[in-house]
């Protein structure tokens, strides 16, 4: 089988290129990103595989099932770019990687609120330019205080037992309620009002779907405690960002650290260094001295890119077979 691999990076392209010794896939890596005018560089291919920021629409899918692809494996556990009622229409199969490594984002989600909360960040750069003054640097202890939480999955569920460590109080929002978490001390199942209204820190740990599409917004931003930090390791649609903006200058938001951004594939995982930044909204959220954004690496370990790889070429392996026998049918979307 021919794998075209759209928006390949340096960074994981000779990790795909280990594990698939494993399998002896025919791979073409490709740097472009997946879109209509893109498709044809998929002919000859059986399978593409995707990444975060290829727009893989209704007509993509069309283009793509006239090239004869028969799989989308995307490479990420996120799938909102991926139009799954047009792969059943076309009948494309399309799969993930659901699980690649929870500790990775977890763990980086906790580095943001100790960077911003502590001005790590803005201290590191001062020592470079050799101030070494204290003012502006003042951070409060996570010790004793309310952490909400908002999705409880894999990775919510690691974040909120690490919180648990540092001596906070966790308040926890999500549809569907884990039984070891509920039974931890410390531990409070609440609708999102509430931990809006009670959490010091909020860090964000759901997929990206119509219903939390903005979950965080103007009115539940105005109900927040003042001086809350909110960190959001998942998708950047989950924040209304132009309200959030709106929050940092009436000073109801202490601080925001953020590896997600809303219209982040115009700009993420590129070099932009040498040009003007056309997006005016990010242009503005970097003004703010207390506003910390990391370009979508949370989920960037050697851990994690390893399992990622080894998923990915076993459900395209998996697409070929019925879904009664394939090994990793919770991976397959459609």
């Amino acid at each position: 089988m021919k794998i075209a691999f759209y928006d390949t990076h340096k960074f994981e392209k000779e990790i795909f290129e280990d594990v698939n010794k494993e399998y002896g896939f025919e791979v073409d890596f490709l740097g472009m990103r997946l879109n209509t005018k893109t498709a044809l560089a998929a002919a000859g291919a059986q399978a593409v595989c995707v990444f975060v920021n290829d727009q893989v629409d209704e007509e993509c899918i069309m283009k793509l099932k006239e090239l004869g692809i028969r799989h989308i494996a995307l490479r990420s556990a996120g799938f909102n770019n991926v139009d799954l009622n047009a792969a059943k229409k076309y009948q494309i199969s399309v799969s993930r990687v659901p699980g690649y490594s929870p500790y990775s984002v977890a763990e980086f989600a906790v580095g943001l609120l100790l960077s911003v909360n502590r001005k790590i960040h803005r201290s590191y750069g001062r020592v470079r330019e050799l101030n070494f003054s204290l003012d502006g640097l003042v951070g409060f202890d996570l010790h004793g205080k309310t952490v909400g939480v908002i999705g409880a999955g894999k990775i919510g569920k690691i974040f909120a037992k690490i919180m648990l460590a540092f001596g906070c109080k966790v308040l926890v929002q999500d549809q569907f309620q884990d039984d070891e978490l509920r039974s931890m001390s410390g531990v409070d199942y609440v609708d999102i009002n509430e931990l809006c209204k009670k959490s010091d820190v909020i860090s964000l740990h759901v997929p990206l779907t119509p219903e939390t599409h903005h979950i965080i917004n103007e009115t539940n931003i105005n109900q927040m405690k003042k001086g809350v930090i909110l960190i959001n390791t998942g998708r950047g649609a989950l924040i209304d960002t132009r309200a959030l903006i709106e929050g940092l200058k009436k000073e109801f938001i202490g601080a925001a650290a953020l590896d997600v951004y809303e219209e982040e594939e115009d700009v993420f995982f590129q070099d932009l260094s040498n040009q003007v930044l056309q997006d005016d909204v990010l242009a503005r959220l970097l003004t703010f001295p207390n506003v910390l954004i990391t370009s979508h690496q949370a989920f960037l370990t050697r851990e994690a890119l390893h399992n990622i790889a080894s998923s990915t070429m076993q459900s395209i392996e998996d697409c070929e077979l019925p879904k009664s026998t394939r090994s990793q049918v919770s991976n397959f979307l459609v």
